[in-house]
């Protein structure tokens, strides 16, 4: 009898690791397609989660945000992330692709991709039931554009009234493309980048997680150089040969 429990929790085990893992490479390849489509990388995902779960790890004792990111919370902001910008597989090629600066009326149809990522999510949600991951997905597809002092997009959201999980997606994103190449501008080295993102200390971004940026950007170097543009392609032509 002992013997059959333990064979039934051991399937029951490996079959939840199995939907863990096929539900982790969707995601991956879903957030890929949009990547895809743009002039940004998937290595641009993997080090966006991973900046986004360095920063919840060290905000995880503060008093500000110790009631909301526990354990299960920063698993499902780091598991989510990679869909910030799924909406953007709506936006038009003439404009997402565009080499140059975009128009006034052109940035405002590109800002709507924040809105379509949400609204798509918000679609599978309606089919699989109250699920907090989705949740999370849409929550950072929708706010990770808005601003701390109201100015962002798409709903103008203000300071708190921002979800954590888009502060926090906010910094990981606008980091990430300093640092990176990209058709219309070099890439900015890590000062640089650090520079922009205190002087949106308060205005742009949450002060507090700026602060906290500045205590572990030492974890973002070493993030930028493990995932960096030209190591995830050389593994991916591994993979293909």
């Amino acid at each position: 009898m002992a013997s059959h429990t333990n064979k039934m929790i051991k399937q029951i085990r490996e079959r939840t690791d199995e939907l863990n893992n096929t539900r982790d490479v969707t995601i991956l390849t879903l957030a890929s397609l949009a990547e895809a489509r743009d002039n940004e990388t998937g290595a641009h995902l993997l080090r966006t989660q991973r900046y986004v779960n360095a920063l919840a790890e060290q905000l995880r004792t503060h008093a500000r945000f110790s009631d909301e990111l526990d354990d299960e919370t920063i698993e499902l902001l780091y598991k989510s992330a990679p869909l910030h910008d799924i909406g953007k597989v709506g936006i038009p090629d003439a404009i997402l692709l565009k080499p140059g600066k975009l128009t006034d009326d052109e940035f405002e149809i590109m800002k709507g991709h924040a809105k379509i990522g949400a609204d798509a999510l918000d679609i599978g949600e309606a089919q699989l039931g109250t699920s907090s991951f989705l949740s999370f997905a849409r929550s950072i597809a929708l706010t990770h554009h808005e601003k701390w002092d109201g100015s962002g997009y798409p709903a103008g959201l203000r300071g708190d009234d921002i979800p954590v999980s888009g502060r926090l997606m906010a910094i990981a994103d606008v980091y990430d493309a300093l640092i990176s190449k990209r058709v219309y501008k070099p890439a900015f080295s890590h000062d640089k980048a650090m520079e922009i993102i205190r002087k949106g200390r308060g205005s742009h971004f949450d002060p507090d997680i700026v602060d906290a940026l500045n205590t572990i950007e030492d974890q973002f170097i070493e993030i930028a150089d493990q995932f960096s543009d030209a190591i995830y392609e050389q593994e991916a032509i591994k993979a293909v040969g």
